[in-house]
């Protein structure tokens, strides 16, 4: 789950509650699939549920392989990623990518619609960090050399990554993550695979709900909560997604795209901000978000898209919030009703 740093907005408070109800529309947004409960579904009744409710797209983990062959023919893109633990082989040689690639990915590519592997999930700042952009390259040259253009590789970042955060236009990469951060957002740059990004306005709220806003969290504020220059933010998600823009572009890369990784609300674990109805709301306007194909004030033209985190509520996850991001009980039905249209 993602660790963030806190991103203050000095603000206030308000909250609009829409009543929502799922239908089986097309969802042209992903969901996250973990796998940390002793009571999920099997893989083929999960494939079924995504196809049920039409959504499109699936990030899982780690290569899991039932979970894998259960995704062969259905369609559902598919962003696949490493262990953490993996990440120094796969770094050591391309030899060693290879070998990773030849065993997890291999066996399945001909039947599932792999569009992503993500080398790493949220280790930067951290040990492992240096390991990232070797295993980005390794395993990059690996698809190529293998003909599978269509599959890009990257990584998955927090918050964590920036110091300064607010307002956006401040934003710059922390010290701990800058040194890792700079190699690999210039070559994502010049592969084309986007960064993708863990962002979750909860955290910022549940940890200072005097000054940072429900409405502006979750995004119902009726009209402009934080003017940076000349541009106007309603909503916590755009703020933070424009402050990776400016880190990137004060580096000297303008030309990368970003790609929501996670983002979600608990529906229970600490109280009066955790409830269904919240976590009902959040996810309803992100999906809305997301299909409205439009970008944030500082890049309009470039169109937002990602996951919402998770599929299931997971009880081998910490105690808490952590098992409770699911839009589904582990025997399929929702925790809330969610309009993915």
């Amino acid at each position: 789950m993602a660790s963030v740093n806190i991103i203050l907005m000095l603000l206030t408070f308000a909250f609009v509650h829409q009543q929502v109800a799922i239908t089986e529309a097309r969802l042209d947004v992903g969901v996250c699939y973990g796998l940390l409960g002793n009571n999920l579904p099997s893989p083929a009744a999960v494939v079924q549920l995504y196809q049920r409710y039409k959504i499109s797209k699936l990030r899982l983990f780690e290569p899991n392989p039932a979970a894998l062959a259960a995704l062969k023919g259905s369609g559902i893109e598919v962003t696949l990623g490493t262990l953490n633990q993996d990440l120094q082989s796969i770094a050591s040689s391309v030899d060693a990518a290879k070998k990773w690639f030849d065993t997890n990915v291999k066996p399945f590519i001909s039947e599932v619609n792999i569009t992503y592997i993500s080398a790493g999930n949220e280790v930067i700042p951290g040990e492992s960090a240096k390991y990232v952009l070797p295993a980005i390259q390794n395993l990059q040259k690996v698809v190529s050399d293998s003909g599978h253009t269509t599959i890009g590789v990257t990584t998955v970042v927090a918050t964590t990554v920036l110091g300064t955060s607010y307002p956006p236009s401040k934003a710059i990469f922390s010290e701990a993550a800058r040194s890792d951060m700079v190699g690999i957002v210039k070559f994502l740059s010049s592969s084309g695979s986007p960064l993708m990004i863990n962002v979750y306005p909860y955290y910022p709220y549940a940890s200072d709900p005097v000054n940072v806003r429900l409405d502006y969290a979750q995004f119902t504020a009726t009209g402009t909560v934080v003017q940076d220059g000349p541009l106007s933010y309603s909503n916590l998600l755009d703020a933070v997604v424009d402050a990776y823009y400016w880190a990137l572009e004060k580096e000297g890369v303008t030309n990368l795209n970003l790609v929501i990784s996670e983002s979600g609300w608990p529906s229970a674990g600490n109280g009066n901000s955790t409830t269904p109805a919240l976590a009902q709301t959040y996810n309803q306007n992100l999906v809305k978000r997301f299909l409205k194909n439009t970008g944030t004030p500082k890049h309009p033209d470039r169109s937002l898209g990602g996951f919402i985190f998770a599929m299931f509520n997971e009880n081998q996850k910490s105690t808490g919030i952590e098992q409770n991001f699911g839009l589904f009980n582990p025997d399929g039905t929702p925790v809330y009703n969610v309009v993915f249209n």
